[in-house]
């Protein structure tokens, strides 16, 4: 079985070749599509969807799946690589998890605001101290109305 990195910890990933060499002190096995993949995680400006990344990685090797993705997606999350974030209604996107975080986004035309962790660390204690739950800030994300929205549903008099 893969370590993984404990609960809140990141590990210091600077490159591609770092991220290698970290998964195979642990056991796990690099393939070229795994090592594609990871070139464009951190070539990525932002969110990407899984079909996303996998049309990235088809550019360089037409021949990978998108079930490789996903299983490549799957193990990188195990050990703590990348993290998914559910944003809106849309696909699951992924990212590197040292780039993780959380975010506001717009019911009504989707917009999507990343959100600096020190916003929420009040409601991260109120949270565990009333109620013994932690929130996992790189999975968090609130729906609400941008300013622009705001501005078009609530025009001043």
């Amino acid at each position: 079985m893969e370590e993984v990195l404990e609960p809140g910890e990141v590990a210091d990933f600077s490159s591609v070749d770092s991220v290698i060499a970290f998964l195979r002190s642990r056991g796990s096995r690099v393939t070229s599509s795994r090592r594609i993949l990871l070139e464009v995680l951190f070539m990525a400006s932002g969110h990407m969807s899984a079909e996303e990344l996998a049309e990235a990685v088809q550019v360089r090797a037409p021949d990978v799946h998108l079930s490789t993705i996903y299983r490549n997606l799957e193990e990188l999350e195990q050990v703590g690589v990348i993290s998914h974030s559910h944003l809106g209604h849309g696909p699951s996107s992924y990212l590197l998890a040292t780039h993780a975080h959380a975010h506001f986004v717009c019911a009504d035309c989707g917009k999507m605001i990343e959100a600096p962790e020190e916003m929420f660390r009040g409601l991260a204690r109120t949270a565990k101290t009333k109620l013994g739950f932690a929130i996992d800030p790189k999975h968090f994300a609130i729906l609400g109305l941008c300013a622009d929205c705001s501005a078009k549903e609530s025009p001043t008099t």
